[in-house]
Formats: C-alpha cells, structure tokens, sequence
C-alpha cells in the first residue's frame, strides 16, 4: 500500500461538485453561512489561503468550508475583521470535527482569525502515520480517490482583490474532496491499529496552537546567507538591516523580501571587516539586491542602519553565538562526549527498525529533538527513568509505549 505508485492516467477535476460557492465578505451573509454550517453533519472541512511571500503577516484570506447537508463555502474574513470577527462561526462549528490537511500550516491562521477546532482530524498527518511516502493533498487524492486536484495557485498572492474566478474554483476544490480522504485514511487507520495513535497526535496539535506564541530569541539570525557574516561587527549590520526591513514591511504590510533580500543583507554585512569600515552609495549600488526599485527607495535608510551598527562600541555588539538551546548535532558528537556518541550508536539504528517496522517515518516515531536531549544526558538508564524523560520532553503515550522498552534495553547493553 505504501509503495504504490500515483495513478498514471486520471482525470482531472476543474471545478467542486456542487459549482464554485459566491464568497461570503458581508455580516448577514456570515450569519447565514454560520446557520447553514450548524445545521450540516459530521465533520466539516477547513482550509486556507495565505499570500505569504507577499503580506508582511501568514493571516488568511479566504476560508473554505465543506460539510454534508451544507456543500462548499467560502469566507473572506478580511472585511469582517476585527468587526463584527467570527465568533459565529467558532460557536456553528465548536461540536464539529476539523479535517484539515497539513494543520500546522492553517491552524495559526485560524487561531488568529478566531477560529479553533474542538477536534481534528490531519489528513497528512494520518498519511504520513500509515507510511505514505508522499502526502501533498493532491498526491493523496489522486492515489486513494483516483482524481487529479490542479495545483497551479497554491503559491498565489490570495490577498488580490476581486479573486479570480479560477482561484476560487481552485481553492473550493482544495475541500471538495476532503472528507472523502478522511474516511478512506480513518478506516486505514483503523485497519493499521495506528488509530489511537492519530488521535493522540491530533490532540497535541490542538493543545500546541492553543500556546501562546513564544518571540523568537534574535530572529535577525535567520537571515539567509548568515554564514558569510563572521564578526560580531558584520552581524550587528545585519540586526540594524533587519530591523529597520522588518518595520518598514510591516507599515507596509509586505512580505520583507519584498523590500530587500535577504542576500543584500548578508552581502553587505560579509564585507564589514577591519578596525574602521564604511560602507556608502557606492557600496550599496555594487550589490544587486539593493538597486531593486523597491529597495532603492530606501537607500539612504539602509545607510543610517549600518552606520548606526558601525558605530556601536565593542560592548554593544551582538555575540557570535548564542547559547546553545540542547545538545549539538549528533554528528559532534564523537569528539564532543564520546559517551553519549556511543548511546546514539546504539540506539538510532535500533529505533530505524522499528520504524520500519511500523511502516511510519522515524520522525513520527519520535521527534529528533527529544531523542537527542535523552541520548545527551540521560538522568537514568533504565526504562522507567526514559519513560519519564520522553514524557517530560513532550512525546506522546503510543510513542513512550513504542521507543521506551528498546531504548533502555540499547542503552543497558552499554
């Protein structure tokens, strides 16, 4: 079942069932849409639309919806926030159960539209719980419902209004077929005896988005290109940049590579070296990123930021590097703790099999990261110590029940 290869010769669909749904943007047609979806029954599909790469934010900007009784529907929640939200939606569908395909990438658009599931059911989630080697939407529907979904829109920029008749067809399609492909994995799921552990994967991706988001600690640092940059000098540049292209996209509500590139940034700030550098027109000119139009724009803005890092004092200058948060990568590991190498040695490959086994990747066998916090330094070696250390470190109970016996077994054999 795993291994099979997409249909070859399938048809493809152009356009929802039922026709492609006027889009509900008005307070009475909300309450309508909220009526008929409390009516509908069983679960209710739910997808989005974003124009990341274009918006400086991930909000949505267009919500599908399919439910039986109800058919398609779609919501632009943009003229309806913040007044009067969506809270008649939340408490239509507040019983109901979500499916939603790849939910990471939806639910924190949800979240902050106002809208929460009480329940969930991933469908890429599930397929990737059942072993599927690929589990894009429109490969899983062409595979299990014998269908093509086109997927020419998904990079588009949905925040363009009005939204082109084909983009809506596109997005109502995106659900069309959504509970169908719930049915078909839940059975498999239940087949497999991997049901449980769906569900308790889905709880935690509930209990996740409902956390408050956490500020990223120095988010200057995920600048592409970064590895270039290798003084404290040249990495103050890059947080004067950055931040100065972070206030100007979101005033300006565009995606910040739209107003300079990364790679300007890291270029500029790689050639900061020596006791005294500068940088001028001349500088910024030779560097392409920086004669796009938009960015020209702002030439003498970009100037004032480096000049500002440049004149910092030593002391104000940001670290090389930050505080490592965990262990370092497995691979340094032999030179770093020989030790905690060797349990890695031992219990990686012990967990692969298992794995395979299972028929599920690794990865959903049990995250990276609290495999590597156990492996590092361990508190205890036997079973029910790594037990309590997985449990602590945010794996769920099918997981603990799984890895925990052969993990403590691997490492007693040291």
């Amino acid at each position: 079942m795993t291994d099979e290869e997409p249909v070859a010769d399938v048809p493809v669909l152009t356009s929802p069932r039922e026709g492609v749904p006027a889009v509900v943007d008005d307070p009475a047609a909300l309450d309508h849409l909220a009526a008929q979806l409390a009516t509908g029954t069983g679960p209710v599909a739910v997808d989005t639309e974003r124009a990341q790469g274009f918006r400086y934010t991930g909000r949505a900007y267009l919500v599908q919806f399919r439910r039986a009784g109800v058919g398609n529907a779609l919501l632009d929640p943009i003229p309806l926030m913040p007044d009067p939200g969506l809270s008649v939606l939340q408490d239509a569908l507040k019983d109901a159960e979500w499916i939603i395909h790849a939910a990471t990438q939806d639910l924190p658009c949800l979240v902050d539209a106002g809208l929460m599931p009480g329940s969930l059911f991933d469908t890429e989630l599930a397929a990737r719980l059942l072993g599927y080697p690929r589990v894009a939407l429109g490969t899983l529907v062409e595979q299990l419902l014998g269908v093509r979904l086109l997927k020419e829109h998904s990079a588009a920029d949905w925040s363009v209004r009005p939204l082109p008749a084909d983009w809506l067809a596109y997005a109502a399609l995106d659900v069309d077929l959504l509970i169908d492909l719930r049915d078909i994995l839940d059975g498999q799921l239940v087949a497999a005896g991997k049901r449980e552990w769906a569900e308790q994967e889905f709880a935690y991706l509930l209990e996740q988005a409902a956390l408050p988001v956490v500020p990223r600690t120095d988010p200057w640092r995920r600048t592409s290109g970064m590895h270039s940059v290798r003084s404290a000098r040249g990495l103050a540049v890059v947080r004067e940049l950055w931040t100065v292209r972070d206030g100007i996209a979101r005033e300006l509500d565009k995606a910040p590579g739209r107003i300079l590139g990364d790679e300007g940034i890291a270029m500029v700030a790689a050639g900061v070296k020596g006791s005294s550098p500068s940088v001028d027109h001349r500088t910024l000119q030779a560097i392409p990123r920086f004669n796009r139009r938009e960015a020209k724009r702002y030439r003498q803005t970009w100037l004032d930021a480096i000049q500002r890092a440049l004149d910092l004092p030593p002391t104000e200058l940001p670290p090389l590097y930050l505080p490592a948060d965990g262990p370092p990568p497995p691979r340094s590991w032999a030179s770093r703790d020989p030790e905690a190498a060797a349990r890695w040695e031992a219990v990686r490959p012990v967990l692969v099999d298992l794995a395979e086994t299972l028929q599920l990747p690794i990865e959903n066998l049990i995250a990276p990261d609290p495999l590597r916090r156990l492996l590092w330094a361990p508190t205890a070696i036997d079973e029910s110590a790594v037990r309590e250390q997985l449990a602590h470190l945010g794996a769920r109970a099918w997981q603990v029940d799984l890895v925990a016996p052969p993990i403590a077994v691997a490492l007693a054999a040291l």
